[in-house]
């Protein structure tokens, strides 16, 4: 911007003097090359206060260690569920979750909101504790799930653990900032399945529920890690 202005200043001071008898149209002449040199300082300046506006990056105090290992946790728990639904296709032919669509709201299986993890809503604190509740409530669903099946029995059991081990790590970095909440949150109701097949259902609802879910967590703490 300063080259623009001394570029306008010298402009100026280089102008020969108007002879006695200027011509009429010297004036006409030189007023859009006057108009170009403002517009072009303006511009200069319009573009240095977007980019003393622009933040460099996201405004994250989170630990570097402590995001890092929260995106190793949810790839873990991410390969388990890819677990669940290929067991699911392969021995009861449940593979298409949108085909049970349908069946989310009689089974009362509810739907986990990370509104404060979105990219245009992207708030740390709150990404967390959206975090948190919503992996208690997953926990409380995979509970649900118990006696799906003798073969899927480890995995659930492998899947609830990791779970546990995030909501773990999430919970101690809200303590050690004060933002943890005197009670934690209750899961709510959980649905009751009622036969074999609503159990298998429900496992393909809730593991395409959660993949969604650990999608936009990944996603969010991806870019809080950023440097």
């Amino acid at each position: 911007m300063g080259l623009c202005i001394k570029a306008l200043q010298s402009w100026s001071l280089t102008q020969p003097e108007p002879e006695t008898h200027p011509d009429p149209a010297e004036p006409a002449a030189q007023s859009p090359m006057k108009l170009m040199a403002l517009q072009l300082l303006l511009w200069h300046s319009a573009l240095w206060t977007v980019h003393e506006a622009t933040p460099l990056g996201p405004a994250s105090n989170l630990p570097q260690t402590f995001l890092l290992k929260c995106l190793e946790q949810v790839r873990k728990i991410q390969a388990d569920v890819v677990v669940l639904q290929e067991r699911l296709c392969a021995t009861h032919k449940l593979c298409h979750p949108e085909e049970l669509v349908l069946l989310r709201h009689s089974l009362g299986i509810p739907q986990v909101s990370l509104s404060r993890c979105s990219s245009q809503a992207l708030q740390p604190m709150g990404c967390l504790k959206q975090l948190h509740s919503g992996l208690h409530l997953y926990q409380g669903l995979l509970e649900a799930l118990a006696g799906i099946s003798l073969e899927l029995a480890p995995t659930l059991d492998t899947m609830q653990l990791d779970i546990t081990d995030f909501v773990t790590n999430i919970w101690q970095q809200m303590e050690d900032r004060g933002m943890a909440p005197a009670v934690q949150a209750t899961q709510g109701a959980m649905p009751a399945f009622t036969s074999s097949f609503q159990r298998r259902a429900g496992g393909v609802l809730v593991a395409s529920s959660l993949q969604s879910f650990l999608e936009l967590a990944y996603r969010a703490l991806r870019y809080l890690a950023e440097p």
